[in-house]
């Protein structure tokens, strides 16, 4: 018997755009994934979930319930509390005079702030693991990114020659115990308070039986982790390289900072309401975007019949993987595509919200990012706020030539080195 695999690298936006909009459906599939299966409920998360019925239904309940505008904007307290906290934090470190891990202290208020938007509170490291939140959701994105020959080749899936497997269903022990607590945590409260965080509004649904598709503990479990992952880690990362890309280059910062002064003045906080005015944030956003996405390949679509691309025939059964990384470095794109230049999108209509094909952080279609606008909310919020209270500056006297921008590989991208700064606050209150 002869086993055909065939797997299609995009690379540019004319490719994804043919894939992602013109042949959107046909391409809406993700492929058996041993990651997903183990990790997320035998792939009944979003993120990886088959396509059909189920997955359209709760794609639909997400976004109408978990991830809409009103919802999103019930939070708006508490990361206003959560980012205050920090800020508070780093005025104490100011007057030191002392460099503080910015890596460090953005992922715990990224955790923070997912884990009371998600469980309603805050947990403690040791509740999940004796490693901690960040740690226990980084080993989950390495095992997804980690090229497995289970994901190709099912018959030697049950030999685990790379040890993924046994790794995976450790893992997938210490998520669901968790998780069970969190839900009887939440069975125990009951109806406590007029703001519901996205267990409760999850376990209404499932105890209501008010939806026309099977809705268990697993599901509630596997759109936790999808929340918790997506808010926690992708949000961390898109914020370092954002201040990363920001020290490197002084001239940006200044006008990042010139333009808060501006919009926010120096005698008040920046609000959620001022992200809007904050044009050329949002292109220092964009810029770092394209050079630093946080998933460099898009977890891949998967064909649901046999279709004709460009001449090309491609099977059902075939495996799509966008290389956003390539795309937003292609030099037929991008005009000194290795270049920090937010300028670039002076007059330009490009956007980041799956309709311009240079420009793909989300994804885009009907596999798009559902968080995209809660994500951007808070990468942009984090981001000026930390700009607009403090000046900063390099440790030790380093250059910004001198930064390293090294990257860590998994299915999101993070800094090899913890980014270090020496914070100066600039308010005047």
């Amino acid at each position: 018997m002869t086993l055909l695999l065939i797997v299609i690298y995009l690379s540019s936006p004319q490719a994804a755009e043919q894939f992602l909009k013109t042949y959107d459906l046909v391409f809406a599939g993700r492929p058996p994934h041993e990651a997903a299966k183990y990790l997320s409920w035998d792939q009944r998360n979003l993120s990886f979930g088959t396509y059909g019925p189920y997955w359209r239904n709760m794609r639909k309940l997400c976004t109408l319930e978990l991830l809409s505008s009103l919802k999103i904007g019930s939070f708006q307290p508490m990361r206003r509390e959560e980012l205050g906290l920090l800020v508070e934090w780093l005025k104490h470190a100011a007057l030191e005079h002392v460099s503080v891990d910015l890596s460090e202290k953005v992922s715990s208020l990224s955790v923070e702030m997912s884990c009371r938007m998600v469980f309603g509170k805050k947990y403690e490291d040791k509740d999940i693991d004796e490693r901690g939140f960040k740690v226990v959701i980084q080993e989950g994105m390495k095992l997804g990114a980690i090229p497995n020959l289970g994901d190709y080749f099912p018959f030697l899936g049950v030999l685990d020659l790379q040890g993924l497997t046994r790794k995976m269903k450790a893992l997938s022990k210490v998520f669901d115990q968790f998780f069970e607590k969190v839900i009887d945590d939440h069975v125990r409260a009951g109806d406590q308070g007029p703001t519901k965080d996205i267990v409760d509004i999850m376990m209404s649904i499932m105890q209501s039986g008010g939806t026309d598709f099977q809705f268990d503990r697993r599901h509630v479990k596997a759109i936790m982790l999808d929340m918790l992952a997506a808010s926690m880690d992708t949000a961390a990362s898109s914020v370092e390289w954002i201040l990363s890309e920001l020290l490197k280059n002084p001239r940006v910062m200044k006008k990042v900072q010139k333009e808060l002064e501006e919009v926010v003045g120096l005698d008040r906080m920046v609000e959620e309401s001022d992200l809007e005015s904050l044009e050329y944030l949002d292109m220092v956003v964009k810029e770092t975007f394209r050079l630093h996405p946080v998933a460099p390949l898009l977890i891949p679509h998967y064909s649901l019949e046999d279709c004709t691309v460009d001449g090309y025939h491609i099977p059902k059964d075939a495996r799509i993987i966008i290389n956003t990384f390539a795309i937003g470095h292609d030099p037929n794109a991008w005009t000194d595509h290795e270049k920090f230049n937010p300028e670039r999108f002076v007059g330009s209509s490009i956007d980041l919200r799956g309709q311009h094909f240079q420009l793909l952080p989300f994804g885009s279609g009907r596999r798009g990012c559902p968080g995209m606008q809660l994500g951007l909310i808070m990468v942009r919020l984090i981001v000026a706020q930390l700009v607009h209270c403090f000046d900063w500056k390099l440790p030790n006297n380093m250059l910004p030539s001198e930064l390293d921008m090294t990257e860590e590989f998994s299915l999101v991208v993070t800094r090899a080195e913890h980014l270090m700064a020496v914070p100066t606050y600039r308010l005047q209150k």
